[in-house]
């Protein structure tokens, strides 16, 4: 009897999701998919290119940049192969240790992404508010040891909880809601009790995303309240312009980051394909957008690429 209630509750593999009722046409919803994701991966190549490649931009507004389109990089190679593998070949199983590798590195880049767009904040309070000494605070070597610090956190922070989730027994039919795996999704599989992944998830939502968060809020703030005691108005718009890329990424970013974690912690049955959608928006639209945003809004980086493709 207890060899029958041990296999009851063991699962080999999980079931990922593509958008249910759709499946005849999954083909064809692969074409966008594919698109967004040769389109991120090229743009942020071309981003990180152009940095290399061109002296003149290896200050620490760019650095940080190309740190953020490695992380958008990684995000895209990270989700890349389930999603794709769902809607070309109708491939939805994925082993245990394959969905807990996929989620340590979707969790570990975003994280590591949130530390970068403080980074970027603290780059724009410092240039704004304290121009003189922008160059002698964000040296080379500081602007290393901050993105060293930012893998690491996202590395270390995230490492328990795939850990956590092999300790669990898993039901069959094991079915996840997106097409690659979540730990908030993940977790809701187990037939084990998780209350210590529902805590640490929850602890590390507030201590870490939601910290950076606030830390950013902070920092415009202050950059405002710089920019205000400027007399000429025209400085104002010109000042603020520089930050405007950056705040178009952080709502890109953190916007559907705050609508999964709502709808994963405190909505009981949510609509299964606003979620799809929803959780593919996180995935795919911060990646695909954050190299068209930077080469729209700021001028160094349109001129090189102009000068690229005239030449």
């Amino acid at each position: 009897m207890s060899a029958v209630n041990e296999t009851k509750f063991q699962s080999a593999v999980f079931l990922l999701t593509g958008i249910p009722g759709l499946e005849d046409v999954h083909v064809w919803i692969s074409i966008p998919f594919c698109l967004m994701y040769i389109i991120s991966i090229l743009g942020n190549s071309f981003i990180l290119f152009i940095i290399k490649t061109d002296p003149t931009l290896h200050e620490p507004m760019y650095i940080f940049l190309s740190m953020l389109a490695v992380t958008d990089l990684g995000l895209s190679l990270s989700t890349m192969p389930t999603t794709m593998g769902i809607y070309l070949f109708h491939s939805r199983e994925i082993s245990h240790d394959a969905c807990f590798a996929q989620l340590f590195f979707i969790h570990s880049i975003t994280l590591t992404q949130s530390s970068v767009l403080l980074c970027m904040a603290f780059d724009r309070f410092v240039a704004i508010c304290n121009p003189l000494r922008y160059a002698s605070i964000l040296t080379p070597p500081r602007l290393a040891k901050m993105g060293l610090v930012s893998l690491l956190r996202g590395v270390v922070v995230i490492f328990p909880l795939p850990i956590l989730l092999k300790q669990y027994q898993y039901c069959k039919d094991s079915i996840l809601s997106n097409s690659y795996c979540l730990h908030q999704d993940v977790m809701t599989m187990a037939c084990s009790d998780i209350r210590v992944n529902i805590i640490y998830g929850f602890f590390l939502s507030v201590s870490s995303r939601g910290l950076d968060l606030l830390l950013i809020l902070l920092s415009y703030v202050m950059i405002f309240k710089s920019v205000l005691s400027i007399a000429c108005h025209v400085k104002h718009l010109k000042v603020l312009n520089t930050c405007v890329s950056h705040v178009c990424v952080v709502i890109l970013f953190y916007t559907p980051h705050i609508a999964l974690s709502v709808i994963y912690r405190f909505v009981k049955n949510p609509s299964p394909i606003f979620q799809i959608v929803l959780g593919n928006v996180y995935m795919l639209v911060p990646p695909l957008m954050n190299p068209l945003v930077y080469s729209m809004k700021i001028q160094a980086i349109r001129v090189r690429i102009i000068r690229i493709f005239v030449k």
